[in-house]
């Protein structure tokens, strides 16, 4: 009987913590991660991959057309595309496949293909949020959307017919919405409304915060701060970085740039720093937030530096060092956070723009021509580790940002997903 018990609390303690441990390693479940540092908390993985790159695990049909990055949560992968092979229709839906095996679970619409502009530059471009049992989706044309994640459309708001939204550009929104505790935090832009807060189960609004003169909204994503006892929301939009205070709304601090043709990286915090960057000449600027009474004010450590400038391929900060591509040339750089400082800057085996992801003291670059390359983070030199180049790749511009998560890269390739072992 002792030994009956004994095994059946062994049974009892496994069934509740494997599960835990594996969601938790699994897990991925908005742009650039939960903490939104791009950075994957990943080790153990291959520090060389074979000449042909790692192992191939499986293959997804019908994300459709699209730059939308995945969200992981809970063995489901969500991603956002226009055209499915797997619909009869050219619409936009959110998509949602396993995480193990890549089978297509469903698909439930969102409204109209995004068609505007060059070709490829058309179709999906925000990555889904996943809480607990919802997903919320930002279409390009404003819809914020709220899913069950076994697909029934909850609610909807419009980030500019609903709360007087504005973009600074004409790429459509590309945002990927923040959950805080009970609310959800996005950035309709503009001088009306320019973040707002909203119930997260209802989508009623909670707050607003105005930003006098806001060129609009940009592309980035909301990252949360403490500077003492301050909760702070870090966004950049047309205008340049800003703080919000997250209780009430309160617009703490803005810092501005120059007007530019796009704002699109989302901002690094390190603490009571803030590193933003935007292209186009612009640059990469630090800033520092300092508590001030019941608020925050943020100085500045230095402006924005041109050589720190990333359109759209984003910056990871790993230990005290930037990585990201040199604007759109597929020039990575590596570049000191206190100073500045560029400590390299060298072309890699692939061509055009370079979106970044790191894991494991290493960087996975993504190049606009499909290659994939796997480099050290380090501040010595360039030195890729493999590469090798993604099926299928060529036809349009590959930049959905790769995802490194539970040993294993997912790269998002038009209408189909990629799921590669690259650990050790």
């Amino acid at each position: 009987m002792n030994m009956m018990r004994h095994l059946i609390c062994i049974a009892i303690f496994a069934g509740l913590s494997i599960p835990s441990a594996s969601q938790g390693e699994d897990s991925w479940p908005t742009f650039r991660g939960a903490d939104r540092t791009g950075v994957s908390e990943d080790t153990g993985l291959l520090d060389q991959w074979p000449s042909d790159g790692p192992k191939l695990i499986w293959t997804a049909e019908g994300a459709g057309r699209g730059y939308a990055s995945v969200a992981i949560s809970a063995g489901k992968l969500f991603t956002l595309g226009d055209g499915l092979s797997t619909a009869d229709d050219d619409d936009e839906y959110l998509v949602c496949f396993d995480q193990k095996t890549g089978r297509h679970l469903w698909h439930s619409k969102t409204g109209s293909p995004w068609t505007s502009g060059k070709e490829s530059w058309q179709s999906s471009r925000s990555t889904p949020t996943v809480d607990g049992d919802r997903v919320y989706v930002v279409t390009a044309y404003g819809e914020l959307i709220c899913f069950s994640t076994a697909g029934q459309e909850q609610w909807r708001r419009h980030l500019k017919d609903d709360l007087g939204g504005k973009k600074a550009d004409g790429w459509g929104y590309s945002e990927s919405v923040l959950i805080d505790g009970e609310k959800l935090i996005c950035t309709p832009g503009g001088p009306q409304c320019t973040m707002a807060a909203l119930d997260k189960l209802t989508g009623e609004t909670l707050w607003t915060c105005v930003r006098a003169e806001d060129r609009g909204a940009g592309h980035a994503s909301v990252v949360p701060s403490t500077v003492g006892d301050t909760k702070v929301y870090v966004q950049t939009t047309g205008s340049g970085p800003m703080g919000v205070r997250a209780d009430d709304g309160k617009l703490l601090w803005s810092y501005e740039i120059q007007r530019t043709t796009a704002v699109i990286p989302t901002p690094i915090v390190k603490g009571d720093l803030v590193f933003s960057s935007a292209g186009y000449g612009t640059g990469g600027a630090l800033l520092r937030q300092i508590p001030d009474g019941d608020g925050v004010t943020a100085a500045e450590l230095y402006p924005p530096n041109p050589k720190l400038g990333n359109k759209h391929g984003g910056i990871v900060l790993v230990g005290d060092f930037l990585y990201g591509d040199s604007e759109d040339q597929g020039i990575p750089f590596c570049a000191e956070l206190m100073t500045g400082r560029t400590e390299w800057k060298s072309r890699g085996s692939g061509k055009k723009s370079a979106s970044v992801t790191a894991a494991d003291g290493k960087l996975f670059i993504r190049f606009s021509d499909g290659t994939v390359a796997l480099v050290p983070a380090s501040p010595d030199e360039y030195e890729e580790q493999g590469s090798f180049k993604i099926p299928g790749s060529g036809e349009r511009p590959s930049w959905a940002h790769p995802v490194v998560v539970g040993g294993k890269l997912y790269l998002r390739e038009g209408d189909q997903i990629f799921c590669y072992d690259v650990s050790k």
